[in-house]
């Protein structure tokens, strides 16, 4: 072979390899991804972008989607391309990924990292594949509940009387787009997507704006705006709060609560079973009344004394809880979780009509418990005492209402066990007043 072959051979080796980077680092469009998680993972999608300034380190943007929790996407805080290898960071979220493009383009394999680093392959999204991110028939409206505050509501339609939808710590109301449908054969379902998530107003992240009685204020705002008759309303996880501070405070204007996996010490306080947020808030309130200027007279001091002695008790048994694990440790919550987490308040009296569907004890996938087996098994073993502790508070603190447990049930017990949730707040719907 002469010499002007071989380099015309080379010559077309080094093309094919271009291209085939070129392609690699063509990254414009939308990647999706199935995280493991509870029973059915969840679907996460990066969309990439041209910068402002291109052809130079930081020429690229993205947006990251949890598409089954929420329809708004989060910007990343960086996102770089070197080569082959990408990597981006969503900073309020504790998110981070390193990953590597195939050499056809059509996939990133590496490293998803939120508290614990988890394998997560990304898909090239095509027009035949793409996940729709809001595909769910309902109309979206937008209700003031506080000066400049207004907040996302969604709208299923149905028939039968009102069922209002809360969400979780970091969820929009879309996380109920399939739920909600199995719902609107019986009931006129809405959801109302909690301010500072979704595309709700999100005023600046403190406590006087996210405190437990003011998100119960907006829910009693979109149900006066809207001209609901004593909804049935229900809440997952965190919207425990909202749903006793609504109950303690305004049982009349609703037909019943429905916890969904949400009867927590926030939602209901006993000192059997404490919660070392709630007791610090309790100590920190008090340290602020002695900066106010309060006396110090002797109950004062014995109030003080209590609330430091239970919260030491529930701050060694926070550490206690943290040597089963292995780092990294959980990281703090953004801003907006610190201030509605610091907004929480104890509740003991709530007169009505409840059902609490409780997961106890909880479902544990591999990955969702960072230890070793010896503290996975720790921990799941604690999960199951607490939770049955807490279900037991609740159920002798508040007589009435209506406790079903649901062992080995995902969090997200609405989608886990959907048919016994159904089966179950049907059946206990059909007992009210009205039917």
């Amino acid at each position: 072979m002469t010499r002007l072959a071989l380099r015309l051979i080379a010559l077309f080796t080094i093309t094919l390899s271009a291209a085939s980077q070129l392609r690699a680092q063509n990254p414009i469009g939308s990647w999706q991804a199935t995280l493991p998680a509870g029973s059915e993972g969840l679907r996460i999608m990066l969309k990439i972008d041209k910068g402002e300034t291109s052809g130079t380190a930081g020429s690229w943007k993205g947006t990251l989607y949890s598409i089954d929790q929420a329809s708004k996407g989060y910007p990343t805080t960086t996102l770089t391309i070197t080569g082959a290898l990408i990597k981006f960071t969503v900073d309020d979220y504790h998110v981070s990924y390193e990953g590597t493009f195939s050499p056809d383009g059509n996939s990133i394999t590496g490293t998803f990292t939120q508290g614990k680093s988890q394998p997560l392959t990304f898909n090239r999204a095509t027009e035949a594949t793409a996940w729709p991110i809001d595909p769910s028939p309902h109309k979206i409206q937008f209700v003031p509940v506080q000066a400049d505050v207004k907040l996302e509501v969604l709208d299923w339609g149905g028939t039968g009387r009102p069922l209002v939808l809360l969400t979780g710590l970091g969820d929009d109301a879309h996380v109920y787009d399939k739920f909600a449908l199995k719902l609107t054969p019986h009931y006129h379902v809405y959801g109302i997507t909690r301010r500072g998530f979704g595309d709700s107003s999100a005023p600046p992240p403190t406590v006087a704006n996210y405190n437990a009685d003011r998100l119960g204020d907006d829910v009693l705002a979109v149900i006066s705006a809207l001209k609901l008759n004593h909804p049935i309303v229900v809440g997952h996880s965190i919207a425990g709060e909202e749903l006793s501070s609504i109950g303690s405070r305004h049982p009349e204007k609703v037909a019943a609560l429905i916890y969904l996996d949400a009867a927590f010490p926030y939602a209901f306080y006993n000192h059997a079973n404490t919660d070392w947020i709630l007791d610090m808030v309790d100590v920190r309130t008090q340290i602020d009344a002695i900066q106010a200027g309060a006396v110090l007279e002797p109950k004062f001091v014995d109030n003080m004394l209590t609330g430091v002695a239970q919260l030491e008790k529930d701050l060694q048994e926070t550490k206690q809880d943290l040597a089963k694990m292995q780092p990294p440790y959980p990281p703090a919550p953004p801003p907006l979780g610190l201030a509605i987490k610091f907004g929480q308040q104890k509740y003991t009296q709530i007169p009505a009509p409840i059902l609490s569907i409780v997961a106890c004890p909880h479902a544990f996938d591999d990955d969702d418990v960072h230890s070793t087996p010896e503290g996975k098994a720790a921990i799941i073993k604690e999960d199951g005492i607490r939770c049955t502790a807490q279900a037991d508070a609740f159920q002798s603190g508040v007589p009435s209402a209506h406790i079903v447990r649901m062992p080995n049930a995902d969090h997200y017990v609405f989608k886990s066990n959907e048919a016994d949730t159904l089966r179950e707040m049907n059946a206990f719907i059909a007992t009210l007043p009205g039917n």
